[in-house]
């Protein structure tokens, strides 16, 4: 059985915040908010809340500029933006203990929220994140296969089309991306990714005081060894995983592998998935 419960928008920090949400009220447990990354509206993150949500109360963001959350021309899609939005949505529901599971540029998004400490933040789960920044190695992802794949969804794209860019994915994982991509606002994703290269999360780090999961991609080369060893100087009390079989999107590559990273830091563990390593549902 689906733990979907419904669709909803929410007016916070100024603009309208789509989000969906996985699994209702688990008394006792924190509520969990997924902020997605940079060309991932919350719909495409369904089967991973699908499975949380056997255990948690899920919310699934639509980053500003993605899916059917607030665009336009003036919008600012600063970083520090998408960390007052997350704030302000927690806040809105009236969450007094909540986790946060960020992936990519979630994660910063994630990181640079934790940074001003707001109530009710409890646990800070980083799936991934950009390690870019002033001075230091550029994200390994490039601009182009972004907004092209973005030019494309905008016309009519179907799954095969969208094959050429995401290659190793499943039918289904390929179909709902080209199905949804288009709603990603190509000034909302070239701000996101300057700020990969502008935004220092690093000098955010050393702020975090809840606890603070790490967990990363055995191929992909978006974190590497030196860099987790950095983070644990900022973040001493820093539990780190690394999920060897699975590039970037990492629950797409591994699914399994991702939840049993994230094991039962959010508060509880989830049940194993169905056979075959997938949700039933995806």
């Amino acid at each position: 059985m689906s733990t979907y419960q419904y669709g909803g928008n929410v007016h916070a920090n100024g603009i309208r915040q789509h989000y969906l949400r996985y699994g209702g009220a688990r008394t006792g447990r924190d509520p969990v908010i997924i902020v997605p990354g940079i060309t991932s509206p919350a719909i495409t993150w369904g089967f991973v809340a699908e499975h949380l949500g056997k255990v948690f109360d899920v919310y699934v963001l639509d980053v500003r500029g993605r899916g059917l959350s607030s665009a336009s021309d003036s919008l600012d899609y600063s970083l520090d933006a998408q960390a007052a939005d997350l704030i302000a949505f927690a806040t809105t529901l009236g969450f007094e203990r909540y986790s946060v599971v960020g992936h990519s540029m979630g994660a910063r998004i994630g990181i640079r929220a934790a940074r001003s400490k707001p109530a009710g933040l409890t646990r800070l789960a980083m799936i991934d994140p950009p390690v870019s920044g002033p001075g230091r190695r550029p994200y390994p992802s490039q601009l182009p296969w972004y907004v092209d794949s973005i030019r494309q969804s905008r016309e009519g794209m179907s799954a095969e089309a969208m094959r050429a860019f995401c290659p190793t994915w499943t039918e289904a994982q390929l179909a709902l991306r080209a199905e949804w991509l288009h709603t990603c606002d190509e000034r909302a994703i070239r701000a996101s990714f300057e700020g990969f290269h502008t935004d220092d999360i690093h000098a955010d780090l050393p702020y975090l005081g809840m606890p603070a999961l790490l967990v990363t991609a055995g191929r992909g080369d978006v974190v590497r060894d030196t860099d987790v060893e950095e983070i644990r100087a900022l973040v001493p009390h820093l539990v780190h995983t690394r999920v060897q079989d699975a590039g970037h999107m990492i629950p797409w590559d591994d699914e399994a592998g991702f939840h049993a990273a994230l094991g039962d830091f959010l508060g509880a563990s989830v049940p194993p998935l169905d056979e075959g390593g997938k949700h039933a549902s995806q």
